[in-house]
């Protein structure tokens, strides 16, 4: 049975089968051997370009797997349309090119335009299409006002790092915890709580946290692992605490509320750096060597002088932060206005440093020089940083809404959606799918680039799987937690590398890969936690906003009609 739409005559259905199916398989025959071809010429190119141009052995392995993806899609040729086996192989191509080392951007818009031209000589797309196509996506991408926040907030954490008040917050935290064993590691875990939740930037916070506790912790005896274990781990936190760059990203591919994200993320980020510190605790007192306590030759600065320094270097930048966060869950402001005061604040406390530097040294403190550290140089680096940043971000999102344009007018999109929740009718089938994918990904790409390459490619599943918005934030945290994982995970984990261009000599690789393994570990147990306990999440979104969740649909309701609910079942 056909429909017809107005104006158009029937068509009869079409049955591969018999002759039918004869003349695909000729098809199928030819792309078959297509794709061994294409296969051979990929693992030759995979190991030619392997170790050049800055790519990787790994790479060439890489570029090996996906070219035997290329016969598997060969063989796609006998079950889907030509415009979606075209948009398969366009993102198999796209996935060869990124982990063999090229340019993300470029490979995003020249993959797209080479398919688009192949589509069109082959009469599956007309380009005449992109005049409308997109211009649309290209200002509904750029048009999201969410967008506003990422410079503002990138921007007042480099003012945090280069006016020193990172360094204050550190040193003035270590002294506090430095009589307990484990301590300065500790230490390390807070101050990189604050951190992540002030940068919003995995690699700013892991090479600040490297760059300012690392050489400390390993003149006081602690063990590498140990030690390089709380920087890498706690500066990963980063891509999960609001205001997170990785959080206002996925917010706007996922379709959800910042805001509602953002609440949903706070408990479980806090539970990941509770689980951090505690370890760093218990392993120290359970064998002490590990991590010592602070000599008292270091901290005998007298009660009042310890109090005063966290008056005047703890307390100021836990207050902007808090201030920061707490406008957006009231609402008092949206993330773009809250960055902004995030930014003034930032600049009011550098200018406040010196001050504070005279009260303290007038008190009897011999270990600060009072100077202005937020000098022009150190200003103009601050906003190359976030320029850099920012610039990485909008180019990235130009590009790939054509690469998602062309993907989805070919019915790439639609296709995988269908083959994703055809898997299973259940959801926890498809979280679990997704969140192996993610970490193998994770493994070799920058959070940038997964959120630009799989998002777009789950929300159509989940959509057609009835996700409610609750659970695309439980799954989006999820998916957060999953990038902290694979970025700490050995050998190529990013955040493993930050801490390395950082690290004093006497501090191997292998110490630094060793030391991540136990917080990939606590990782795991929080991502499972979360797995079969949503409502953690969920409470933590309920916590910070005025909305209630109803723990069987798992969707938003009425407060009232809630309460009215649990006192119905009470009476």
């Amino acid at each position: 049975m056909t429909t017809t739409e107005p104006g158009r005559t029937s068509e009869p259905d079409i049955d591969l089968t018999d002759d039918h199916r004869l003349a695909k398989t000729g098809s199928f025959g030819q792309g078959f051997g297509l794709g061994f071809f294409l296969s051979l010429i990929g693992l030759v190119i995979s190991f030619v370009i392997g170790d050049k141009g800055g790519r990787t052995r790994a790479g060439g392995l890489w570029g090996f797997a996906i070219s035997v993806t290329v016969a598997a899609l060969s063989v796609a040729w006998f079950n889907v349309d030509l415009g979606v086996f075209l948009s398969l192989m366009m993102f198999t191509v796209f996935m060869y090119l990124i982990l063999t080392g090229y340019n993300v951007a470029w490979c995003f818009a020249g993959c797209a335009v080479g398919t688009a031209f192949i589509a069109s000589l082959l009469g599956e797309f007309e380009l005449s299409r992109l005049n409308g196509l997109l211009p649309a996506k290209w200002i509904g991408a750029t048009s999201d006002t969410v967008l506003l926040a990422v410079p503002l907030f990138v921007l007042m954490g480099a003012i945090l790092e280069r006016s020193g008040l990172a360094e204050r917050l550190l040193n003035a935290i270590g002294l506090l915890m430095g009589p307990i064993r484990g301590g300065v590691a500790f230490a390390v875990v807070i101050v990189g709580t604050l951190l992540a939740a002030a940068t919003g930037v995995v690699a700013a916070t892991v090479i600040v946290m490297g760059l300012l506790s690392l050489p400390t912790m390993v003149r006081l005896g602690y063990d590498h692992k140990l030690a390089t274990g709380v920087i890498t781990a706690s500066g990963t936190l980063a891509q999960l605490l609001p205001p997170s760059l990785v959080l206002i990203l996925l917010a706007q591919q996922m379709g959800v509320g910042i805001i509602g994200l953002f609440s949903s993320a706070v408990f479980p980020g806090l539970i990941l750096s509770g689980m951090y510190g505690a370890y760093a605790l218990i392993i120290s007192a359970l064998r002490p060597e590990l991590g010592p306590a602070m000599p008292l030759s270091e901290r005998k600065i007298g009660m009042k002088l310890l109090l005063l320094e966290a008056l005047f270097s703890v307390v100021p930048v836990v207050a902007l932060i808090f201030a920061v966060l707490y406008s957006i869950f009231t609402g008092l402001a949206t993330p773009s206005e809250s960055g902004a005061v995030g930014v003034f604040g930032a600049l009011v406390l550098a200018a406040l440093m010196p001050i504070f530097d005279r009260i303290l040294i007038a008190a009897g403190a011999s270990h600060i020089t009072p100077e202005w550290r937020l000098t022009p140089d150190r200003l103009r680096d601050a906003g190359k940083s976030t320029l850099n940043i920012s610039v990485l971000v909008m180019t990235l999102i130009f590009a790939s809404s054509f690469f998602v344009a062309m993907f989805q007018a070919l019915g790439g999109a639609d296709q995988t959606a269908e083959w994703l929740a055809g898997i299973s009718s259940e959801k926890w089938v498809f979280v679990v799918v997704a969140m192996i994918a993610v970490f193998i990904l994770g493994i070799n790409l920058e959070f940038l680039e997964i959120t630009f390459i799989v998002v777009p490619i789950f929300v159509p599943a989940m959509d057609l799987l009835e996700f409610t918005q609750p659970e695309k934030m439980w799954f989006t945290v999820l998916m957060a937690i999953n990038l902290n994982m694979a970025f700490i995970s050995p050998p190529v984990g990013f955040s493993l590398f930050y801490l390395q261009s950082v690290a004093p000599p006497e501090v191997k690789t292998v110490d630094i890969h060793k030391g991540a393994i136990p917080f990939m570990v606590l990782q795991g147990i929080a991502l499972v936690v979360l797995y079969f306990f949503p409502g953690i999440v969920f409470s933590s979104y309920e916590a910070f906003t005025s909305v209630c969740i109803d723990s069987t649909t798992r969707d938003v309701v009425d407060c009232a009609d809630q309460a009215m609910g649990f006192s119905g079942h009470g009476g």
